[in-house]
């Protein structure tokens, strides 16, 4: 149950956005250039990262949305995003992206978790400097979204099956789409 007055017809994030307009352009903007904008990493991936950050944390509503928009975006789709989120060290994706995921969940659990060994495991997998900042980047921002969306006891989709459906109008339209109701 919301802790605020949220349009209980809409779930999570979108709730948030219609309730406090002013802040829901940067918001939406910011997720906007985080998982479609530039980046060496491809949109399946940054969209891995907000997933599993969101697993990890425990937001369910965070962990199916941008779960169903990787797994719409990635080879594997939803087997392999649930894969990532039950056991990261068997789930069927590359040394750099296992890599990577680690240290977004260091981030998780706290920027300072974040260690010389998770930059050099990286590293010797491949990955720049600039996946590795993308990749603490979007880390910390799912930690606020989640927080967020949690924190105001926004309510779930009555039919997960909706994620799916959201992450069809994200990946073809982008989350300024988020802004307007279809």
């Amino acid at each position: 149950m919301p802790h605020i007055a949220l349009d209980d017809r809409i779930p999570g994030l979108p709730s948030l956005l219609a309730f406090r307009p002013e802040t829901a352009g940067p918001l939406v903007a910011l997720a906007e250039t985080l998982l479609r904008g530039e980046s060496p990493l491809g949109r399946g991936d940054r969209e891995l990262i907000a997933s599993y950050v969101s697993e990890l944390n425990g937001c369910r509503f965070c962990a199916g949305s941008h779960g169903a928009c990787a797994a719409a975006q990635l080879p594997g789709g939803e087997d392999l995003v649930q894969q990532v989120h039950a056991d990261l060290d068997a789930a069927s994706v590359s040394p750099k992206t296992k890599a990577l995921l680690r240290i977004a969940a260091a981030v998780a659990r706290g920027g300072r978790e974040v260690a010389d060994a998770h930059i050099t495991a990286a590293r010797t997998e491949g990955a720049t400097d600039m996946e590795i900042h993308d990749t603490v980047l979007i880390a910390a921002a799912f930690c606020m979204y989640n927080r967020y969306v949690d924190g105001l006891g926004t309510t779930l989709p009555p039919d997960p099956a909706i994620y799916t459906e959201v992450a069809k109008r994200l990946t073809t339209h982008g989350y300024k789409s988020a802004l307007t109701r279809p």
